[in-house]
């Protein structure tokens, strides 16, 4: 029962640190794809002042 026990608990804490992981990534795409987004809407609204 022990050895079954400590091993779920290292599972969960993968898994945990996985998620993490994923979700730093996610976020540092999502930082560089809004600035993106706003030097284009910039350009665009330059563009169309013109």
């Amino acid at each position: 029962m022990e050895n079954t026990t400590d091993y779920t608990i290292w599972y969960v804490l993968g898994i945990l640190a996985i998620v993490y992981l994923v979700i730093l990534f996610t976020n540092k795409r999502g930082k560089r794809r809004r600035k993106s987004r706003k030097f284009m809407d910039g350009k665009r609204r330059h563009n169309n002042n013109q």
